[in-house]
């Protein structure tokens, strides 16, 4: 056990760093006041979004890639990933002038895909999920020699992310706490490594969407079990089994994993937009998305903002859905007579609770419908869960009959 425990020495990130001194600048790290007056602790966000290919990926990529022999880097190298990984896969390769390969899920965001051709890697969509890309990937490398390159299953790869855990207690000497989002488990892993070999008093919280959380059952039964299906949003940890590597290493060194709900992310993500001024995607919202749901943290804080490549379609829906799990959107049927005036009756009425009208939709047959009814679907933006409700209970009291898409939310 102790073997795999310290199958990635403290050495070999500071070997890492080294290598990727030519490469990356060390991100920023932003000490975000409106996190920190909800938490009462200080909370920085370490700024991985704003790395080159728009992730941490780049760092476990390129350690990997640079240390392959020149026979091997001859064969070319195959990967598998649903975005991150693809584009620091593809930009190493690029950088070290070797032939790139990548495979990529099938619904794999457009401009994921595009991104990673620019770095000039050919891409391949095959199968539904992460896990089926990269047996395709693997069967890949077994057919032309290519040398596949894991997304986080690897020294290596562990290695290289445990740079940033190095950037982290250089620019944030005083940490008590870092959060991190946890997919396969290789960022979790390098930071863990990194920060407690010398600093083991830090405390290292992994954090998964809990549609996709692979990790407390692996926990609890001493070894990676497979999920039998996910369902979130942020595919960048969308990760149905733990690595064997990072799994002995979280295991031992990381202090709790938690999960957190798609509205969790959502807002979170929502959040950061409008508070940090900064993109993120699903995934690297994760820590923030725990962070303001669980004031108990021990401070100061640092929460990982692991990449910010996400499909500006998908970033519109998450937005809104974001916007609803916060109380400022919401989508209405109303029931009215089929007669003139009642829709200017009814955008009157809302007008007057001042909640602004987004997109109004007539419906005139349905099976719920009597022939003298009409529904109108009407989207509002509202201020908050207060004013929602308000809004609510003066359209009910004026006779409307109201139906809310979100129930479970008024």
């Amino acid at each position: 056990m102790a073997q795999k425990q310290n199958s990635v020495p403290l050495s070999a990130i500071y070997k890492a760093k080294e290598l990727l001194e030519s490469v990356i600048e060390p991100t920023p790290i932003e000490r975000s006041r409106n996190i920190s007056a909800r938490t009462g602790v200080d909370i920085f966000l370490k700024c991985e979004n704003l790395n080159r290919a728009g992730s941490f990926k780049i760092r476990g990529a390129y350690n990997r890639i640079a240390r392959l022999s020149d026979q091997e880097k001859s064969k070319g190298i195959v990967a598998s990933s649903a975005g991150n990984h693809a584009q620091g896969v593809a930009l190493a390769a690029q950088l070290l002038g070797i032939s790139a390969t990548i495979f990529m899920p099938e619904g794999a965001s457009v401009p994921k895909v595009l991104a990673t051709e620019a770095y000039g890697a050919e891409v391949r969509q095959e199968g539904r999920t992460i896990d089926e890309s990269l047996q395709y990937a693997q069967k890949f490398g077994h057919e032309t020699g290519a040398v596949l390159i894991h997304p986080f299953d690897h020294p290596d790869i562990v290695a290289g992310q445990g740079t940033c855990g190095l950037e982290i207690l250089e620019q944030c000497p005083e940490v008590k706490t870092i959060v991190v989002s946890l997919g396969g488990g290789g960022l979790l892993a390098g930071i863990a490594t990194a920060v407690k070999s010398t600093h083991p008093h830090v405390r290292i919280i992994g954090v998964q969407a809990e549609q996709a959380a692979a990790y407390p059952s692996s926990i609890i039964r001493g070894h990676p079990v497979s999920l039998e299906k996910m369902t979130t949003m942020a595919d960048g940890i969308a990760v149905g089994c733990p690595g064997k590597v990072p799994f002995e290493i979280i295991r031992a060194h990381v202090d709790d994993i938690v999960t957190v709900s798609e509205n969790n992310l959502s807002t979170a993500m929502l959040f950061i937009l409008e508070r940090s001024k900064m993109v993120v995607e699903p995934a690297g919202a994760a820590a923030v998305a725990y962070l303001l749901n669980n004031t108990q943290i021990d401070g100061p804080a640092v929460a990982v903002l692991s990449g910010g490549n996400v499909d500006p379609v998908l970033l519109m829906r998450i937005l809104r859905h974001g916007m609803t799990a916060a109380g400022r959107y919401m989508q209405l049927w109303v029931k009215v007579p089929d007669m003139p005036g009642n829709l200017a009756g009814l955008l009157t009425d809302i007008a007057a609770l001042d909640a602004n009208v987004l997109e109004v939709e007539h419906t005139r047959i349905g099976s719920e419908l009597l022939v003298d009814e009409v529904e109108i679907n009407i989207e509002i933006e509202t201020k908050g869960f207060q004013h929602r409700k308000e809004v609510l209970r003066v359209l009910r009291e004026k006779g409307y009959k109201v139906t809310v898409k979100s129930p479970h939310l008024e």
